[in-house]
């Protein structure tokens, strides 16, 4: 039996599709990339928010084709639109054989063997505790990074965000798990460890009633063949002199921190429900700087929230410039329905939305272009993760680049390298998002 699996959406998402690959490859399935050649056809889906809803319901509607035109003979449906929408999958889809929750993913064995004996399947668990995945995980990442996810839902309740809904409050994996799946990634090949979660910063919160994310990293700091851990999805208000200490001493632990503030106008956050004002913002920034010199700063906003005036989009203009964030990426608001920002009255009309995205990526084009000159003559460690086709020119990531989101350094040379080495760089060229530079 054939399968294709497409895997929608984030990082998170894609560790669940990785532990489905790997117990359905692991009881004989066998992968293809051709959808017409595909006995099974596995969706994980996205909904956070409406493009991501959209991508995904045209892909299963892309796929059901494949039930009249191809080999296909099971279409199932996982993931967070899957959660979300079953009644409206089944209704509106009916070549949807099987629908498989965001805390249901263990039984996609069960749902491949029951659809192919033409019965409908559905597993909608409810969402606390994990899935129960023995299979050995089958990474699509290339090898040399993975991500760990260390814990699942959240309980902030931002106003504009569906996920606590889907799935469902935070709940952290101990760190006796998470070190033992991290050696076995390393044990495989894996040289860089990305931590996520919704909110990688409260880890450990409920199990052991504190945070905890700097006794993790401590632990995954002792692993050998281990070179670096990078820390995504740091709520601003969460970050702690443990982990600052941590991220210090811990010499695996990439000097890059992803900090999603999505706005720096107090009447927007409060009504975003973020646990932050602006002063707040300005402190922990200028704290992060002052503590860690050579930290790498990512973080996200959001435009065009409901409210949001002009004056506040000028303020979060002002805001970026004063603070020049080493990476940053604007999204448009996207109304969910049933959260509460989507009934709020005072909605921004999209062009404006649009525009307010435009202005603060145009600007932040000029603060990266200006930090990417500054590494110039730089020496820096960068993972080879390609190379540039009929030229002697490697496409590379450095400690300040997270993958599929950041930038690359591309390095010119005649030796011959693997994707996964690590090799020296220095810097000798910038452009906006990435850099150029020649082996040391």
């Amino acid at each position: 039996m054939k399968l294709l699996f497409i895997s929608l959406g984030c990082d998170k998402n894609l560790v669940d599709s990785e532990f489905m690959i790997g117990k359905l490859t692991s009881r004989g399935i066998t992968l293809t990339d051709d959808e017409t050649e595909a006995d099974i056809i596995i969706v994980n889906s996205c909904c956070f928010i409406g493009d991501a809803k959209e991508e995904s319901i045209n892909t299963i509607l892309e796929m059901a084709q494949q039930k009249e035109t191809g080999n296909c003979k099971a279409l199932i449906v996982t993931g967070c639109l899957a959660q979300r929408y079953k009644d409206e999958v089944k209704k509106e889809i009916p070549e949807v054989d099987a629908i498989i929750g965001t805390n249901s993913y263990d039984d996609i064995y069960e749902a491949v063997e029951e659809t192919l004996n033409k019965k409908y399947y559905t597993s909608l668990k409810e969402l606390v505790g994990f899935p129960k995945m023995e299979a050995k995980r089958c990474l699509t990442t290339g090898g040399h990074y993975a991500y760990l996810k260390i814990a699942e839902g959240c309980n902030k309740r931002c106003t504009y965000c569906i996920i606590p809904y889907i799935r469902g409050n935070y709940r952290s994996i101990p760190i006796e798990e998470l070190v033992n799946q991290a050696k076995e990634l390393v044990a495989g090949g894996v040289k860089e460890l990305i931590l996520v979660a919704q909110e990688t910063t409260l880890y450990g919160i409920d199990l052991y009633k504190e945070k905890s994310l700097h006794r993790l990293l401590d632990e995954l700091n002792k692993i050998d063949g281990l070179e670096w851990i990078r820390i995504l999805y740091c709520y601003p208000e969460e970050i702690y002199d443990e982990l600052v200490e941590a991220i210090i001493r811990n010499e695996k632990v990439c000097h890059y921190l992803d900090m999603p503030i999505q706005h720096c106008n107090d009447d927007v956050l409060k009504r975003m429900h973020r646990k932050t004002n602006k002063k707040d913002l300005e402190k922990i920034i200028t704290s992060l700087r002052n503590k860690i010199p050579d930290i790498t700063l990512r973080t996200t906003l959001i435009t065009g929230f409901p409210g949001e005036t002009k004056a506040a989009h000028e303020e979060m203009l002002e805001f970026v410039n004063k603070f020049e964030f080493d990476r940053l990426g604007a999204f448009t608001y996207s109304p969910e329905e049933g959260t509460p920002a989507a009934s709020y009255e005072d909605q921004i009309p999209e062009d404006v939305k649009k525009d307010y995205q435009l202005d603060i990526m145009e600007l932040q084009e000029e603060i990266s272009f200006e930090k990417n000159e500054k590494m110039v003559g730089k020496v820096l460690d960068a993972f080879i993760e390609g190379k540039v086709a009929d030229e002697n020119v490697y496409i590379g990531r450095t400690y300040r680049d997270a993958p599929g989101v950041d930038g690359y350094i591309f390095v010119d040379t005649d030796k011959e390298l693997m994707s996964g080495d690590m090799v020296k760089v220095k810097v000798t060229g910038a452009y906006e998002y990435d850099l150029i530079g020649e082996l040391v």
